[in-house]
């Protein structure tokens, strides 16, 4: 080990707050993440990455005629002059620049492996070349005459541009995505016809709204294709926040393979999802039996995407087999818009469509304007020295006679002619060919032909509606080069409803469906398991812990729990634990308040009707169907106060009811006399003295009332022997026949 190092001398150190230290620098942090990193710029949609990436490119003269380079070379150029990061980090933004299935329109034509929308990676930067594409000549169009402002590099030997001209509505037509500190970005991609047909109108109409655009711009266009499912309402509504998100599906059709059979290919996956993830995951959930009515799953992509999936059986419903997929895995996608940019390249802000469009077109409108004074001064200085030359071919044989005699011609011309330094300069430096009588005539038209451009320069300069014809005019030049007729332009991504999936019962497509027995314990532990088993003797529990109810059902149905303080939960038959172990706690799987107690559970079956009641005594009948619940709150179906719990939900299956108090007093009076509703707290079923509430159950009369007694034999008393017990409502009731188990219940 080294001698540890001695801290400097007290008076050389310097005392800081660590606070106010942390504070500023994790503030120069994030801002320059914010501003130099994440987001991009609302005026050409790029970050400076990019910017710095084209810029090389131009430097390196990589035009869209031009051949190949080496990516090496681009990326040594961008570290070595503009950008001091990783090269991989550069690189992987070049590749990602050139790829057709992550750029709506690559600003970059790569010539060897650009990776694939599998998820591989590109080979490395010493093996691939490119150029740029005529959409990045675009972004770059009039850089070279002063149409945007450049600014030192980082170590001030070099200059760079703060923006590009953009000619091209790339933040929108390409997208975004960025995670900055505090703030993200997400803008996916648009096509570039219908954004420039926007971007026209806006010209004609600048307050339209972000809504009207979208007569234009219906929606997003990626570059995988695939359809978007999301409503209008919702789209507008993205478009008009610059927030929201849109669902986008897979594209597929059924393939009609002959004698009934069929298989559904999938041709186009969602935008950003690698397709080898995709298949892993679908291959997993097969794996789990969470896809029942798929068989088996193919890729037999090349080129194209062709993913075969195999049904189960002939008679599978097709679009059921796929609401299944497009519910568990990524064949159907979200992907957010978070339209958050840096306005003027400094502040960031979440734009909508229209907003975004006009950032652009007030761009333009700048950088004309500035190419236009830059094209003025060019004409100024030429005008000079045409003037100059035509004064000197009047009197050729003099100025020749004071060159070849004079110690200083320039100075000499210059007051002979009252010439200005630069003229005399233009015309020491004209060769004697020049001189030819022909070279008069053109300096003469040239003269002209500038004078008038000099004129229409400045009449555009002076109107903002000349400005904005130019302007419309080019964006007609972008939109012919990238029209729907074009094989770039055409769009990729359709609009379609989302299909009605209210009355389709999704659970068999996503559940293997297999007999299961419920077990539920005393303390509230459940399980499932496998089959239909008869001999409750086996069922094992912890401790002191003993069956409260056991009932047969399938993995595809759902469990119906009821609570002493009225609620119903719904539990998923095939996410219950298994049976190796006691199971768990129902009280994990649904928010069950601490003082209330799991009362029964039993299977839902829809269409049924249930009986409920609580320990006074009070019920009413409850169609199944309208006591489910969907979330873990469960439902609130008996209304219970004071010390009143719910005490029994049953099936609701015959002509009478059957009900005996605490009291041991049995009562027995046809069902149609309990109200039926979704939600209350019931009418008086039987009347107690002192006690309440023991059980009761529905039965048909004519087959006459059973139970079973602690033996587990069944007992029957026939309608005829049942006359003293057959009443009405909220009568007391008598003592039950002799054989009725001491437990006061119906046993069952």
């Amino acid at each position: 080990m080294g001698k540890p190092v001695d801290p400097p001398p007290e008076d050389e150190a310097e005392r800081i707050d660590l606070k106010s230290a942390l504070e500023e620098r994790y503030l120069a942090y994030a801002l320059s993440t914010i501003m130099h990193r994440a987001l991009p710029d609302a005026r050409d949609g790029l970050k400076p990455v990019h910017r710095r990436i084209l810029h090389a490119m131009r430097l390196l003269r990589l035009d869209p005629g031009q051949v190949h380079k080496k990516c090496a070379r681009i990326v040594g150029d961008v570290i070595g002059k503009f950008h001091p990061h990783g090269d991989q980090s550069v690189y992987d933004a070049l590749v990602r620049l050139a790829q057709d299935f992550a750029q709506r329109y690559p600003l970059v034509d790569g010539q060897g492996n650009f990776g694939n929308i599998d998820g591989d990676n590109a080979a490395a930067y010493r093996y691939t070349e490119a150029r740029m594409t005529e959409v990045a000549r675009l972004l770059l169009d009039g850089i070279d005459e002063d149409a945007v402002d450049f600014r030192e590099t980082y170590n001030g030997e070099d200059e760079e541009p703060i923006v590009l001209p953009a000619a091209f509505p790339n933040l929108l037509a390409n997208g975004s995505q960025g995670i900055a500190v505090g703030m993200a970005t997400s803008i996916p991609p648009h096509n570039a016809a219908e954004l420039c047909d926007a971007a026209l109108y806006l010209i004609q109409h600048p307050e339209t709204s972000s809504e009207q655009l979208m007569t234009f711009v219906p929606g997003p266009d990626f570059p995988t294709g695939g359809i978007i499912v999301e409503s209008r309402e919702s789209m507008a509504e993205t478009y008009r926040t610059g927030r929201g998100a849109f669902r986008t599906r897979a594209r597929w059709h059924v393939e009609d393979q002959g004698r009934g059979t069929w298989l559904a290919v999938v041709t186009e996956i969602p935008y950003m999802v690698s397709k080898g993830r995709l298949i892993e995951k679908i291959a997993e959930l097969l794996n789990d039996k969470k896809l029942p009515l798929v068989a088996d799953l193919r890729d037999e992509s090349a080129e194209d995407i062709r993913i075969v999936i195999e049904p189960r059986a002939r008679n599978v419903d097709a679009n059921l087999m796929m609401e299944s997929l497009f519910r568990l895995s990524e064949l159907e996608a979200r992907i957010p818009m978070n339209m958050n940019v840096l306005t003027g390249g400094l502040v960031p802000r979440v734009l909508g469509l229209a907003e975004a469009l006009r950032a652009w077109l007030d761009h333009r409108r700048e950088v004309l304007q500035r190419r236009s004074r830059f094209r003025l001064g060019q004409i100024d200085k030429r005008l000079e020295i045409l003037r100059g030359l035509l004064i000197v071919y009047l009197d050729l044989d003099r100025v020749i006679k004071i060159i070849r005699e004079e110690d200083e011609p320039k100075i000499e011309l210059m007051k002979v002619f009252d010439l200005t330094e630069i003229q005399a300069n233009a015309i020491l430096d004209t060769r004697l060919r020049a001189l030819r009588k022909l070279e008069e005539m053109q300096l003469k038209t040239e003269l002209d032909e500038l004078t008038k451009e000099k004129e229409q320069i400045e009449g555009l300069l002076a109107s903002e509606a000349t400005q904005w014809k130019t302007i419309a005019w080019d964006i007609r030049q972008v939109k012919k080069t990238f029209g729907p007729e074009t094989v770039i332009g055409k769009r990729r991504t359709d609009f379609a409803d989302m299909p009605d999936t209210a009355d389709i019962d999704l659970t068999q497509a996503m559940v293997e469906r297999e007999p299961i027995t419920v077990v539920i314990s005393k303390k509230g532990w459940i399980r499932a398991l496998k089959g239909h088993v008869q001999d409750r003797s086996s069922f094992s529990f912890k401790g002191d812990d003993a069956l409260q109810t056991a009932f047969f059902t399938e993995t595809t149905a759902k469990v119906l729990v009821l609570a002493s303080n009225g609620k119903i939960f719904t539990l998923d038959a095939s996410k219950l634990p298994g049976g190796r172990g006691f199971g768990d706690p129902i009280r994990l799987m649904i928010e069950l308040e601490e003082t209330a107690e799991i009362v029964t559970a039993f299977p839902y079956r829809p269409g049924t009707k249930l009986l409920m009641a609580t320990s006074e005594g009070r019920g009413f009948v409850a169609p199944a169907d309208d006591v489910v619940a969907n979330t873990r709150k469960g439902r609130q179906v008996l209304n219970v106060d004071g010390k009143a719990t719910a005490v029994l939900a049953a099936p609701a299956d015959g002509d009478h009811v059957a009900i005996i108090g605490q009291n041991r007093k049995l009562l027995c009076f046809p069902i149609t006399e309990v109200a039926e509703m979704a939600r209350g707290k019931g009418v008086r079923l039987q009347r107690y003295k002192d006690g309440g509430f023991s059980d009761a159950k529905t039965f048909n009369l004519a087959d006459g009332l059973t139970w079973l007694d602690t033996s587990g034999r069944t007992w029957t008393v026939a309608q005829s022997e049942l006359l003293e017990w057959l009443g009405h409502r909220a009568e007391a009731g008598r003592l039950p026949p002799k054989g009725f188990p001491k437990s006061n219940t119906f046993g069952g």
